[in-house]
């Protein structure tokens, strides 16, 4: 059975790293075939690669602005504009202007650190994903005073000083915000700016270099941006830059174990050495980056939903499904596994970012996107202020959902939709497109002889096996559109214009199309979808259950109670004095059925045991909610009376399955997980 990681658990291979290649065909027909990867042979003639001595990569992001998300994204990009990422510059005390050191020339000021470039991360992508022109303008006061920071020796933004150096980690972001900012402006500036900040990194004593521990751990995001800035400029003293940041950020290759167990910074930092791999080309870079993903999910993650536990710290003794993860955490592991299908073209990335996105994350926040909770774990039966610890490492409401707490996630969690909507489709090296996440959407870019064309997305896929496309071309062209076919999936089935196409597809790859496509082509991906289980060995023998890329839990009715977001928000939590908190409440959620089942299952088949209810899909195209989703699953199960809610608050650990249980049987409503605030995810198993 596929673990629900949805990436190898082998040992890596060499052949992981070799992509499938292919004969041109003549312009008269189509070819479709199954490839590991896109062939690196070439290199992509429209979009910015990686130059050599890099190594190229299977995919090459699209300059924001070209992949307009429709249906159920877009309406996650709408809600997070008109909740609290668009409007928290009017709520965190961290985004307001006045002697605020991000705006200053000089640096001098107040709130210097992280928050400020957290929340322009997002919401500036966010903008320029939507074209909103005043989130455009609104950003670009930011983005023009750091511009306008820049001192002589090449150093910008607030002057952070620890123990005698500089702090370089808010920088990092910053410098990830300039970034999007040139790939959709093209503003002249950027490129100088990056230029002489990295000569003063590079003239910096090695005694004054990363030398603190969110830096120090994080360095792999510096490193990115040299080989953003390298592929741009080509100057060759980047890649001399690239190496000494290699060497002091925290060793990520090693292979006894972690430098550090902050889940955070596992989320991003695990990505380090195959950012670097890019440069060194030793596959034993490569094979870290695996090896620490592994080790974190057969230490901790042996869950749904594709993260994790570690509240705040992944710690021996807890890895329980009661143990949560990060808002953060979940956001910047759905960026690591976007960079790493772009590094290495392994669509088991795209996999675990579609189980993180689909599962996961969206039960993080409220549904109207105006309040998010700290952590979110896979069996959670309370979100409320009350304090959890030690059962998780913090003390405090870090289950509650509140608008003005959360300090680093209220302001990072921005990041998620935008960058997910930007890396929905791809360039390959052989001039044509890739769609690696399937949602609804349109891409406009340039293709084969370097003519634009658009190709329009429908689908309500996770929700729906059915992805269809149209081709919208001013004149015939020939180039290639591959479609990722999941790890789930075992009988995709492709048609062209009505008509089947007899290929060999599997599961782990893409669908290679050549063709000379031309206006109105029409391109439909049949991704067949069944129930299947994940026994959980390492987590009690527990049990969670999938329909193709959504895992579900148990329907659980929710008591929500609004409360005073001042009242709960963390000690280092801070907002502006007149924010009108009636407009920006907090919320307590408690369950109001009861949620300790197991699962009774009776059939070898798992698809025998549950039925499967289609609904309408819901007028708001917002499919996250217990009322709006358009699938359920209908089960048996038991109540475990001695499963009950600990010491902590918490939901009990599970019991060892089965449980033998003398109850009678009930029928039991699952619901996709990341619909459910509170939810069951990790079943114990009943007889």
């Amino acid at each position: 059975m596929r673990n629900k990681t949805g990436l190898l658990l082998g040992g890596m291979t060499i052949a992981l790293l070799m992509a499938g290649c292919n004969t041109r065909p003549a312009d008269t027909g189509i070819n479709v075939n199954f490839v590991d990867r896109p062939s690196t042979v070439t290199a992509n003639a429209f979009y910015a690669s990686n130059k050599a001595p890099l190594q190229p990569s299977s995919f090459v992001k699209l300059p924001i602005g070209s992949i307009r998300p429709e249906g159920w994204v877009l309406k996650c990009l709408q809600l997070e504009k008109n909740g609290m990422t668009g409007h928290l510059d009017q709520i965190s005390a961290w985004l307001e202007k006045k002697d605020n050191a991000w705006l200053s020339p000089d640096g001098k000021g107040i709130h210097g650190w992280e928050e400020v470039p957290y929340w322009l991360k997002g919401y500036a992508d966010m903008g320029y994903v939507l074209g909103d022109s005043t989130i455009i303008r609104k950003a670009k006061v930011w983005i023009n005073a750091v511009l306008g920071s820049q001192r002589a020796d090449g150093y910008f933004g607030p002057v952070s000083i620890s123990d005698g150096t500089r702090e370089l980690w808010p920088n990092m972001i910053m410098l990830w915000c300039l970034q999007s900012y040139y790939e959709y402006s093209g503003d002249s500036r950027v490129l100088p700016f990056m230029t002489n900040y990295f000569k003063w990194e590079a003239a910096l004593p090695d005694s004054a270099f990363l030398q603190h521990y969110w830096g120090a751990s994080r360095g792999g995001d510096n490193l990115y941006s040299v080989y953003w800035l390298y592929n741009r400029t080509g100057e060759k003293w980047l890649l001399d830059l690239a190496e000494k940041i290699h060497k002091h950020t925290a060793n990520w290759g090693n292979a006894q174990g972690l430098p550090n167990w902050h889940n955070v910074n596992i989320a991003q930092g695990f990505r380090e050495p195959a950012t670097y791999y890019l440069q060194s080309g030793d596959s034993v870079d490569l094979r870290a980056t695996y090896h620490d993903f592994h080790l974190v999910r057969n230490l901790y993650g042996q869950v749904p939903g594709g993260m994790f536990g570690a509240d705040e710290n992944a710690r021996p003794g807890y890895a329980d499904p009661h143990q949560g993860i990060e808002t953060c955490g979940m956001v910047e592991q759905m960026n690591s596994d976007e960079m790493l299908l772009r590094f290495t073209g392994d669509s088991r990335w795209a996999d675990n970012c579609e189980n993180v996105t689909f599962n996961t994350y969206p039960a993080a926040l409220m549904p109207n996107f105006k309040a998010l909770r700290y952590f979110t774990a896979p069996n959670m039966v309370v979100s409320a202020a009350e304090n959890h610890s030690p059962g998780i490492q913090n003390k405090g409401p870090f289950f509650m959902m509140n608008p003005l707490s959360n300090r680093c996630c209220q302001h990072n969690h921005a990041q998620g939709w935008p960058y997910y909507a930007e890396n929905l489709w791809m360039a390959t090296p052989d001039n044509g497109l890739a769609a690696v996440l399937y949602a609804a959407s349109a891409v406009s870019a340039k293709v084969g002889d370097g003519t634009k064309v658009t190709l329009q997305e429908q689908t309500h896929y996770p929700f729906s096996q059915k992805v269809s496309f149209t081709v919208h071309i001013p004149h015939p062209v020939h180039f290639p559109v591959y479609l990722r076919i999941p790890g789930w999936c075992q009988d995709a089935a492709i048609t062209v214009n009505g008509k089947r196409q007899d290929a060999a597809l599997r599961p782990d790859g893409y669908a290679r199309l050549e063709n000379t496509w031309k206006e109105g082509d029409q391109i439909t991906l049949e991704m067949p979808m069944k129930i299947t289980l994940h026994k959980w060995v390492k987590n009690k023998n527990s049990v969670s259950v999938n329909y193709g890329p959504l895992t579900f839990s148990l329907k659980i009715k929710e008591r929500i109670e609004k409360a005073d977001p001042e009242k709960t928000a963390l000690p280092d939590s801070h907002w502006q004095p007149d924010v009108d908190t009636a407009a920006w409440p907090a919320y307590d959620i408690y369950p109001a059925s009861a949620w300790n089942y197991g699962l009774l299952l009776k059939n070898s088949d798992p698809a025998r045991d549950f039925k499967i209810i289609k609904k309408p899909w819901p007028a708001n195209d917002f499919p996250f909610t217990p009322q709006s989703v358009p699938i359920e699953l209908i089960a048996s199960g038991k109540p475990i009376s001695s499963w009950q809610i600990d010491n902590n608050g918490l939901c009990g650990v599970l019991p060892e399955s089965p449980v033998t249980v003398t109850s009678a049987a009930g029928k039991i409503t699952l619901l996709p997980m990341g619909a459910t605030r509170l939810r069951i995810s990790a079943f114990p198993v009943v007889k």
